[in-house]
């Protein structure tokens, strides 16, 4: 429910668009100032917890969402037109990633002690304190989580803005923490009412580089930290070895349309040698009948939905033009009731149009054949974005040496596939995919700063006094 004459955000159902499946108010630019002074004084309070209280009540943030689950599954899915079984999975990530946050925050944030001949120095780990989140639709819990779970353990407090194609989950969830993170809700006013205020101490976008490109404007402005995490145009790279096998081709497809193509770390360029091209493409068309079925997410069986909205639709047809353009899957979706497109491989486009230029971030793929791997090379590293890649070969010491060579914050060999992601590695991203690091032990340091408290030697409490003074210190 909202305030009787407020303005509201009303969210419909992508798969259904006659449905409306909820409504928050819209937290006006002006409303932003009140909301984050709040959660300042708040944010005073919660880094006076212990650490080990702060993380009891993320670990029962963990429970209550794990518990609330499956409802927030069916809610995530009928607000983005993500299929349900990937809702679920993005659920359980969230709460496997909250978990290990509380696990491995007392390390990452502990003091730092060193204490020798030269003096002493303690190295302390202290949060920053307002952290506004702005995050996207496509993935929203977790990239929500990735935010506020290691800022809450940190210390900080967190004013999240969620888009405003898929608000309803995300509020659901921060409801349940005991904790000092809020929600604001709201277009590019509101965000930038939020990232532009005195009290935010840091910022963390998730997004893409338009987006990005204005946050870091208005962090910029005050001198704000920030971390941005932008888009991917990720190239999957065969090499001549490649084996084509039904699992390599069912992982591939999976991985470029999941979430209707609509994810930044997608396998959305794919190179395969030229003398290979038809074998491959028959084989990728083969493992599309296989596991790709467009229709309602939340029907069983249906491994892709519709895309986010009416603009990214016709977005999304546009990008069928140009190669030898063929349908995947079984198609079921109703282009009359939502916002389905029809996947497809487009089979050597004009290199330079936008479905391989740019990062599409819809259910079409290019494929192109190659003649060297010094020519592939140049090809998956142009473009401005440096997010993810790819590279396949039956050698894996080769693919390692390959992989080197990529312009690239990360590389999978031999799957292009988030179900193998680990948290042992940071996420992120060369080039203009973004600054800073999420997962892993570099998630963690995103949310600290470092103080430093140091007695030299030569002043401590029973040293001999050795000359000292302005000059024995460096200068600078």
């Amino acid at each position: 429910m909202t305030p009787s004459g407020a303005a509201t955000i009303a969210r419909e159902n992508p798969a259904r668009t006659d449905e409306i499946v909820g409504v928050v108010a819209e937290t006006a630019p002006e409303a932003v100032d009140a909301i984050v002074r709040e959660a300042d004084a708040d944010q005073r309070r919660w880094a006076a917890r212990a650490l080990p209280d702060r993380l009891a009540a993320l670990a029962r943030a963990a429970a209550a969402i794990e518990d609330a689950a499956p409802g927030l599954a069916t809610l995530l899915a009928r607000e983005s037109g993500k299929v349900v079984g990937d809702c679920r999975g993005e659920l359980g990530f969230a709460v496997r990633y909250l978990r290990w946050v509380v696990e491995h925050a007392p390390s990452a944030y502990a003091d730092r002690v060193l204490d020798d001949d030269l003096g002493r120095i303690v190295e302390q780990r202290k949060p920053y304190g307002v952290v506004a989140a702005v995050t996207p639709w496509n993935a929203p819990v977790i990239l929500a989580m990735l935010k506020i779970a290691p800022a809450l353990a940190a210390g900080n407090a967190v004013v999240v803005k969620p888009s405003p194609l898929a608000p309803l989950t995300v509020s659901r969830v921060v409801d349940l923490f005991g904790a000092p993170v809020r929600v604001v809700h709201g277009g590019a006013d509101t965000g930038a009412a939020l990232v532009g205020h005195e009290l935010v101490r840091k910022v963390a976008f998730t997004g893409g580089t338009a987006g990005g490109r204005a946050v870091a404007a208005l962090a910029g402005d005050r001198l704000t930290p920030s971390v941005l995490e932008l888009g991917g145009n990720d190239p999957a790279v065969f090499l001549d070895d490649a084996p084509f096998t039904d699992d390599a081709m069912d992982r591939l497809v999976m991985a470029s349309f999941a979430t209707s193509g609509q994810v930044c770390m997608a396998a959305k360029r794919i190179y395969v040698p030229s003398s290979r091209l038809s074998a491959f493409v028959g084989a990728y068309l083969a493992a599309a009948d296989r596991v790709l079925v467009t229709g309602d997410p939340l029907a069983d069986g249906v491994t892709m939905g519709p895309v986010i909205s009416a603009a990214a639709q016709r977005a999304a047809l546009a990008l069928r033009g140009g190669g030898t353009v063929h349908d995947l899957g079984r198609f079921e979706g109703d282009p009359a009731s939502g916002y389905f497109v029809r996947p497809a491989l487009v089979v050597e486009p004009d290199p330079g149009s936008l479905l391989v230029a740019a990062e599409q971030f819809a259910p079409v793929v290019p494929v192109l054949g190659y003649s060297g791997e010094e020519s592939v090379l140049a090809a998956a590293n142009a473009g401005e974005l440096g997010l993810g890649a790819s590279v396949w070969s039956a050698d894996e010491e080769r693919a390692f040496a390959f992989a080197r060579r990529f312009e690239a914050g990360f590389t999978f060999v031999n799957t292009h596939n988030r179900t193998g992601m680990s948290l042992r590695a940071p996420f992120g991203g060369v080039k203009r995919s973004g600054w800073g690091r999420e997962y892993a032990h570099e998630g963690l340091a995103a949310y600290v700063q470092t103080c430093v408290i140091h007695a030299p030697a030569a002043f401590r409490p029973g040293a001999a006094v050795a000359g000292g003074g302005p000059s024995a210190y460096p200068a600078g």
